[in-house]
């Protein structure tokens, strides 16, 4: 470059001159070219740097010794964040104006790109450009297509105000009296709320693990100051008449021949006491898609003070058949004679809790026994996998051939690692946990209806679990109950693929408008039909 720029172009003839100019041109674009790549070359270096960390992080979210204990929306949230982080840094690199000169075009990932429901609300712009004349004076262009793209928009939730008007009429030519039409019924009379706002309330709560200080903080952007204590009017109100309702599902589900039951801690605030006490709900689960049972799915929580034994039993009183539980001593009453609310049940075990009980020998001690075990029940798990959704019948003979062999050498084996390991170690402790709930871990093999595990129940808890970490506590043992009942309701009608917003606004204006008790089945979610359909 420097040669060239000691050249006298003067002493040059034209096309020397010419081709000297050209060089330099040239040259010149080399230069810019080299600056943009090395450029671009730093700016991919630091992206490749950042992505790598955040593989990490995911690896680390997936595999780390804790994924264990993680729940997948636990998960969820921190795959998220990952994925934010490395659209950001993408967005960050990308060219303003990319041309293929610049750098090569690559596939982006389709999320959701192009696939937006067809019932959503089509709102055309059309952008026509500055002038439809011809550049060439031949006059104005005519149409010959266009291109046409979606974008998904988001309008924050519209607020509004029902006016009811109510005419009054009187006769001109007499006074016998005034005719009006009466006042349309209300689930809260005298009060602001619709029964759809009601709705909204209780699933952004229970549905949407929403508290109420957060629902107050959100409608006050809106321009709407609502109180804490108001909405929490409204959601004791509804869960006082929607008390009916969760009585009647709770009937249906103890008329079931198995459930699976399973307890959570409900924090609760301790008047007088400035903190919280513990208080239990009690999920009481029907789930049998596994074999295809005529019965729709369902879920009830009770609120008890406690975790005995005892509550149990009394929410199961009119329930007689197989209950499936983890192996927590309190629920062993209700297998003995004493049980006082009816016959003995039948105790299924869990397979999945000797599983995690090994699982946490093998993680910290690498255990070899622990291992063997986990294969051993990962063979029975393979063929549940076989005959999910297959009728009764079919689970049942598939069990007695392929599983029955496999539990009794898993016992033989069991009893001979029980000899060899010291009952006081970790491992010994795990191993007796089996021993002692083995005769309940061998139902399954008995019964096409009964499952290996009490996962069913124990996926019901997790919204609970949800509600209970954004709202810390219930304020009133009362309040926790009230939790309860709603949030039967609405897992019920998750569990049966019903939008519990439409089915919960429905059922509220059906009580409102006075639904006659001996015809609750209808209110059932299962029993939903949308107006649309």
């Amino acid at each position: 470059m420097a040669a060239l720029a000691e050249i006298d172009l003067e002493t040059l003839t034209p096309e020397q001159r010419e081709a000297a100019v050209q060089a330099i041109m040239a040259l010149e674009t080399l230069r810019t070219e080299n600056e943009v790549l090395t450029d671009r070359n730093e700016a991919q270096s630091e992206r490749i740097r950042r992505l790598e960390h955040l593989v990490r992080e995911l690896q680390r979210v997936i595999y780390g010794k804790r994924s264990e204990k993680l729940t997948p929306d636990e998960r969820q949230l921190a795959f998220e964040d990952l994925v934010a982080a490395a659209e950001e840094i993408e967005e960050a690199i990308t060219p303003a104006d990319p041309t293929p000169a610049q750098s090569p075009k690559r596939p982006r990932p389709a999320r959701n790109l192009g696939h937006l429901p067809d019932h959503l609300e089509r709102i055309e712009q059309v952008i026509e450009p500055e002038s439809r004349l011809c550049p060439c004076g031949c006059g104005e262009m005519v149409r010959i297509g266009e291109d046409r793209s979606e974008r998904l928009d988001i309008v924050p939730a519209q607020l509004r105000v029902i006016v009811t008007v109510r005419p009054k009429y009187a006769c001109r030519r007499c006074e016998e009296g005034v005719t009006q039409a009466p006042a349309p019924a209300r689930l809260i009379e005298g009060a602001l709320p619709t029964e759809g706002a009601i709705a909204h309330v209780l699933v952004s709560k229970y549905a949407d693990h929403c508290p109420l200080h957060r629902q107050t903080q959100i409608y006050a952007r809106s321009g709407l100051d609502l109180d804490r204590s108001t909405l929490a009017g409204w959601v004791g109100k509804a869960s006082f008449h929607l008390r009916p309702v969760v009585d009647r599902l709770a009937r249906h589900l103890k008329r079931s021949s198995k459930l699976f039951m399973d307890e959570t801690r409900a924090p609760v605030l301790d008047p007088g006491c400035g903190r919280t006490k513990t208080g239990w709900l009690w999920a009481l689960a029907r789930d049998d898609r596994s074999w295809g049972g005529p019965d729709p799915p369902g879920v009830v929580y009770f609120y008890a003070p406690g975790r005995g034994g005892e509550h149990a039993e009394r929410f199961l009183d009119g329930f007689d058949g197989i209950l499936q539980v983890d192996g927590y001593a309190g629920y062993s009453r209700l297998a003995g004679p004493s049980r006082k609310s009816g016959a003995p049940l039948r105790l299924a075990y869990c397979w999945a809790h000797c599983r995690r009980r090994l699982r946490e020998i093998h993680d910290s001690s690498g255990s070899e026994i622990a291992a063997e075990g986990l294969r051993r029940i990962a063979e029975l798990y393979a063929i549940e996998a076989d005959i999910r959704g297959s009728p009764p019948e079919l689970r049942l003979a598939e069990r007695q051939t392929r599983s029955a062999p496999l539990v009794e050498a898993f016992g033989e084996w069991l009893t001979q690692q029980r000899a060899r390991v010291s009952p006081k170690s970790r491992l010994g402790e795990k191993l007796a946990y089996i021993a002692r709930h083995w005769d309940g871990l061998r139902i399954f093999l008995d019964d096409g209806r009964v499952e290996m595990d009490s996962n069913a129940v124990e996926n019901s808890l997790r919204p609970v679990v949800l509600t209970r970490k954004n709202a810390l506590f219930a304020g009133h043992d009362d309040g926790a109950a009230a939790w309860g009942r709603i949030a039967s309701l609405i897992q019920t009608a998750k569990l049966n693929e019903v939008e519990p917003y439409a089915w919960l606004k429905a059922t509220l204006e059906a009580i409102a408008a006075g639904h006659p008790n001996d015809r609750l089945d209808e209110l059932l979610p299962w029993n939903f039909k949308p107006a649309s359909s």
